[in-house]
């Protein structure tokens, strides 16, 4: 997967980076829906992110709030996810082979020691490399498996991968 709008798609706000991942997932799975969210990304990932941390989600099922002062909760990315693709997600440890194995979007949680602190988009995995999607510099970073598996990421000043949100599996 790549990013063909040309732009630089940051995240408007410290605290965006998991609605940034979730505007960017429906981005490459919906034309339509790029081009009007290319234009507006802030506005877009800022209305998405009141969204996925409130009481209802975009299918208006009720879903347990969560402040959005600490980020977006990954069972919240796995709702719209779903909802982008039309297959449910789970949330699963980071390990390579999950992210290499994985049919569709993942959203992939990263962070230091203690705790997740961001969240970007795999756009591509192969034997010895993930392309991400990383929201805090706006467009595709690198990494390669052995920084992965050492847990030397180096992805927004983060290092290690925490888990990620994938398809389940049929």
């Amino acid at each position: 997967m790549s990013l063909p709008w040309g732009a630089t798609l940051r995240q408007p706000d410290p605290l965006s980076c998991g609605a940034s991942v979730l505007v960017v997932a429906r981005m490459l799975a919906e034309e339509e829906y790029a081009a009007r969210a290319a234009r507006a990304f802030p506005a877009e990932v800022l209305a998405l992110h009141r969204r996925v941390t409130g009481p209802r989600s975009r299918d208006g099922r009720a879903q347990l709030p969560w402040p959005r002062a600490i980020g977006t909760p990954p069972w919240a990315v796995a709702r719209e996810l779903a909802l982008v693709t039309g297959v449910p997600h789970r949330v699963r440890p980071a390990r390579w082979s999950t992210l290499h194995d994985a049919p569709g979007p993942v959203a992939l949680y990263v962070g230091n020691r203690w705790l997740p602190r961001h969240v970007v988009l795999v756009l591509a995995v192969d034997d010895e490399r993930l392309r991400l999607y990383d929201p805090a510099v706006g467009g595709p970073v690198a990494v390669t498996r052995r920084a992965f598996e050492a847990r030397r990421l180096r992805v927004a000043g983060w290092d290690r991968p925490w888990f990620a949100v994938v398809p389940a599996r049929g």
